[in-house]
């Protein structure tokens, strides 16, 4: 898997751009989110990245922030929404207004994306909803996959080791209160479940 790439920019035309990593020019595809945080042509750059592979291509996305990729790899696992949509949503509405429309409920908002019907509007409300709020946290309250916090990172990193949501958020409140790494929160949550 390929996390990231650091090269000079050599094209740019949305949602296509080659960045050169060591003479080995990376055909990347990107949201209109990212496109406006990139420097020039000729500039270099540093991306964060996801790799999907089909049968037919191996296609490399490319994000500006942390919580741009980390959205986009929830909503492909979302049945029906492909990496053409989750570009599509990340290119029409921000990280936060996203998790917000989830949170709310807001259907109406998701349809105005281009490519976002009804339908998929409502199947994105009900499966991400999980993914995006803490189950422990009042209505209302900002979504975990918004944040940069350590704890919004342990909670990611207990999700991508299988954990379901609420036992991620109980073992994290087992860790322990207080300013902890996100490595430290890990690892406390780990113990926490080793002796369950």
């Amino acid at each position: 898997m390929i996390g990231s790439v650091r090269g000079r920019i050599v094209s740019k035309t949305p949602p296509q751009l080659t960045v050169d990593v060591g003479g080995i020019g990376y055909e990347l595809e990107a949201p209109m989110s990212t496109f406006l945080h990139l420097p020039p042509v000729g500039q270099d750059v540093g991306l964060l990245t996801h790799l999907v592979v089909r049968e037919d291509a191996h296609v490399l996305y490319a994000f500006a922030t942390e919580g741009e990729r980390r959205l986009f790899r929830s909503l492909i696992k979302v049945s029906g929404v492909g990496p053409k949509i989750a570009l599509a949503l990340l290119s029409g509405i921000s990280v936060a207004a996203f998790s917000q429309c989830v949170v709310n409920e807001d259907i109406t908002a998701l349809t105005r994306v281009p490519g976002i019907g009804r339908k998929t509007a409502e199947r994105l409300v009900v499966e991400m909803r999980d993914r995006l709020q803490d189950p422990a946290a009042p209505p209302g309250a900002a979504p975990l996959a918004a944040g940069h916090s350590p704890e919004a990172e342990a909670y990611d990193a207990l999700l991508a080791l299988g954990y379901r949501p609420a036992e991620a958020t109980r073992l994290l409140k087992a860790a322990g209160p207080g300013t902890h790494s996100t490595e430290e929160l890990i690892r406390r949550a780990l113990q926490g479940a080793g002796r369950e």
